[in-house]
């Protein structure tokens, strides 16, 4: 039963998450509903927050693939329970992806067609980025795009998930005194997620997350986008799913060798 629990748990706030965020992004490219990229980073976070404080009961709320990797590499979750965390936070994910598709498909090829754009072509990578992510971030006409190298995106995402890896050991850790009561934490993880958006998705759409980013990626390449969904640059592999991995276990190495023995060197003023 505590295996199908934390299966659960995973799958379901992975799926939250993912539906939330994604979602944001549908109707953004869509309909304008979300005016700038404050906005819909904030969803993003909200999601974040409302997965966490729905399934951390049930198994921690790891919620992305990059966590549980940094978990496991600092020994604060066993390695035996890591293909379980994993395989269901891409079930969730593939799940939400479907859901997404199923729910706003019909906008998304009135969109297409009014704009021109011919699904599975180059071109439809801009309404392809509602499910996966791109760099540089695509846009409709084309202007303001940033130079990204695969080298400074791949950069980029592992960094963005070595901050965010980082805040949640010390958010979460025993070993911060200063840390907030856990009724806090998953709101300032939220945040986190939303503060990164906001530095980063110009340039990659800000993954963090593979298994967030490789779901509802499949999911719009069985639904007609093709190789739009997957560039031939294989930047799906190396900048969405292993750079956000290494960024994990770096921060997971960072916190356990370097922050902590200095938390614990510090003597609470009585």
């Amino acid at each position: 039963m505590r295996h199908i629990r934390s299966w659960v748990g995973e799958a379901l706030g992975t799926f939250i998450l993912t539906l939330f965020g994604c979602g944001a992004v549908v109707v953004s490219v869509l309909f304008g509903a979300h005016v700038g990229l404050m906005q819909v980073a904030v969803v993003w976070g909200v999601g974040v927050m409302l997965a966490i404080y729905i399934t951390r009961h049930l198994s921690n709320a790891h919620l992305n693939p990059a966590v549980s990797v940094a978990m496991v590499v600092s020994g604060r979750m066993p390695a035996r329970k890591l293909l379980r965390h994993v395989s269901a936070q891409f079930a969730g994910a593939i799940v939400a992806g479907f859901a997404v598709y199923l729910l706003f498909n019909p906008s998304i090829a009135a969109f297409e067609a009014a704009n021109g754009i011919v699904r599975g072509s180059p071109e439809s990578v801009f309404t392809a980025k509602m499910f996966g992510e791109f760099y540089p971030n695509p846009s409709l006409d084309g202007e303001g795009q940033a130079v990204v190298s695969m080298p400074l995106a791949f950069g980029v995402e592992a960094f963005a998930t070595f901050l965010l890896v980082l805040f949640i050991f010390a958010l979460t850790d025993d070993c911060n005194v200063g840390r907030p009561n856990e009724n806090s934490a998953p709101l300032l993880i939220g945040l986190t997620v939303t503060s990164l958006i906001c530095l980063t998705a110009p340039l990659t759409q800000t993954g963090l997350n593979p298994a967030r980013d490789f779901g509802p990626r499949l999911v719009s390449w069985l639904m007609g986008w093709k190789g739009a969904a997957f560039p031939a640059n294989g930047g799906a592999f190396w900048v969405y799913i292993l750079a956000p991995v290494v960024g994990g276990i770096v921060a997971a190495l960072v916190f356990n060798h370097i922050i902590t023995p200095l938390m614990n060197a510090v003597k609470p003023e009585k």
